[in-house]
């Protein structure tokens, strides 16, 4: 398919007799309200006709170029033109080739999309975002609309990516929860100085990504885990532009990564809202995505695992991360307040998805482990006489007010870890109650670990909170991992790795001496 031309619609938005769409035989629209549905009167969208390249005729007209500008940008320093521009509404010019040929060269604009924000970024290969967004008569508080286009063909399909252990016997996980990023900058949160002083304004997304940025280059992470709430619902009503910020730094890094859903990924005004199985359809093709929206006949939308390879040549799985969608809000709230937990039907996959793989697991020769990833937290994560390691319990654990039995589904399956996010100034690990001769077990744990909130969108306000992310390093020569915290700010804890733990050895939980 080849782009012949775009152009924008306006509409009345209180007047039902005014419609925003094109003859959808010749145009096809792109289902974004370029006022993001924010518009007091008006609406406005993006139309794209385009043709397959096999049915050009010679007077068909091919789009090499697309910009915005008040100005032709075919009119040179001296008022000369050099090339025929078009016009269209809002200050779109297109240039347009009537040369058949151009329809199979890397100039023809093959495909169109609309992103949001002034830190908008498009991470797809061979797309770009133009630099100056529509000049649409619409309020400073709404984020600007900013076309996105492809030139050339297709590019191949997303090659598969296998993490794989490597040569020295380790692979490192980062686990970045709750990064709460918005359509355009957004509003920091409890942001605070060194002294724990909060700082006043600033724009949450470029610190909460900066952060990140410094976290994967001094750590060089195998595999990234987005353990939830990527985006913050309510102030991200294009949440494809809040995604694409996330996996930009991750694509131009080559770094695998693997995604859950939070509670607010898919919040927001209804029009706007874009549903978890629309997010995993984006995520899933984007490069170096590991993320899958999982059986369609179990809740929830991103239940899967991943297999780690060991180190080359074998082919055996060494580490196996099982994902699951812990959902949001409880179903049932007059007898369980709160959140929602993991669905039976859940719990069943994942015990016959265990079980099935223990055959294939047992081909390798050194120890095979075993770790998950939630989003909200357990009820075993605030159980009375836990031991507590590695880190502070800050605020009240939210977990659901059920227990549905997953953690022990983990426990007798011999999984030694479960990750989770959800209440962001809580970071620390724990094991439930241990017996005098727990050490001695043959199954003790899972540890149960939260992240800590990583981004400035969301709340950190419980007492001297900066930001933090987790990392997971595991030692296949020894079947180790050892956990700990990296920090947004400040000082000397800035380089630091904070509350390192040892939770895993020789593939069996570590149980504190002290506990």
């Amino acid at each position: 398919m080849v782009v012949t031309d775009v152009t924008l619609t306006t509409c009345s938005s209180i007047n039902p007799l005014s419609s925003c769409r094109l003859d959808p035989t010749l145009w096809h629209r792109i289902e974004k309200d370029l006022y993001l549905h924010s518009g007091w009167i008006s609406s406005a969208y993006l139309h794209v006709q385009r043709k397959k390249e096999e049915e050009l005729t010679d007077d068909d007209k091919v789009v090499v170029g697309l910009r915005i500008g008040r100005l032709d940008p075919g009119v040179g320093e001296k008022g000369q033109q050099q090339e025929r521009w078009e016009s269209r509404p809002a200050n779109i010019w297109l240039l347009r080739s009537s040369k058949k040929k151009e329809s199979d060269s890397n100039r023809a604009v093959t495909a169109v999309d609309v992103l949001f924000g002034a830190d908008a970024v498009d991470p797809r290969p061979g797309w770009s975002v133009t630099q100056t967004p529509l000049l649409l008569d619409a309020s400073s508080r709404i984020q600007a609309a900013r076309i996105t286009i492809r030139h050339g063909p297709l590019k191949a399909d997303k090659k598969d990516v296998v993490p794989r252990i490597r040569k020295d016997g380790k692979f490192k996980i980062l686990q970045l929860s709750d990064l709460h990023l918005s359509t355009g900058t957004g509003a920091c949160r409890d942001a605070i100085d060194a002294n724990g002083d909060i700082k006043g304004n600033c724009e949450a997304d470029p610190r909460t990504l900066e952060f990140v940025e410094r976290i994967l280059d001094e750590e060089a992470p195998d595999l990234v885990v987005l353990g939830g709430d990527q985006v913050n619902g309510d102030t991200a009503p294009d949440a494809q532009s809040a995604i694409f910020k996330f996996a930009d730094l991750l694509i131009s890094r080559s770094i695998p990564y693997a995604a859950i859903f939070g509670n607010h990924d898919d919040e927001g005004p209804k029009a706007s809202r874009l549903s978890r199985e629309a997010q995993m359809s984006l995520l899933s093709t984007l490069p170096y995505s590991l993320s899958k929206p999982g059986p369609e006949n179990i809740d929830g939308v991103g239940n899967y695992y991943v297999e780690v390879l060991a180190q080359a040549p074998s082919q055996n799985s060494a580490i196996t991360l099982y994902f699951l969608d812990s959902h949001s809000y409880s179903p049932d709230e007059a007898t369980y307040r709160g959140y929602d937990w993991v669905k039976p039907n859940q719990i069943q996959w994942f015990t016959e998805t265990a079980q099935g793989l223990k055959a294939q697991h047992a081909k390798y020769t050194h120890i095979h482990l075993d770790m998950a990833f939630i989003h909200i937290p357990l009820p075993e994560f605030a159980m009375q006489g836990n031991v507590v390691a590695g880190g502070a319990w800050r605020e009240p654990s939210t977990a659901p007010g059920f227990n549905s039995g997953f953690y022990k589904a983990l426990k007798d399956q011999g999984v030694v870890s479960v990750g989770c996010g959800h209440d962001h100034v809580n970071d620390y690990c724990a094991l439930t109650p241990q017996s005098k001769d727990a050490a001695k077990s043959e199954n003790v744990g899972p540890w149960m670990c939260y992240a800590g909130g990583s981004g400035f969108g969301g709340y950190a306000g419980y007492g001297g909170f900066h930001r933090r992310v987790r990392v997971w390093d595991v030692d296949m020569n020894s079947g180790r991992i050892v956990t700990w915290k990296r920090v947004e700010c400040c000082g000397d804890d800035l380089k630091k790795r904070i509350d390192e733990l040892l939770i895993v050895d020789g593939g069996r939980v570590v149980v504190p001496q002290d506990s």
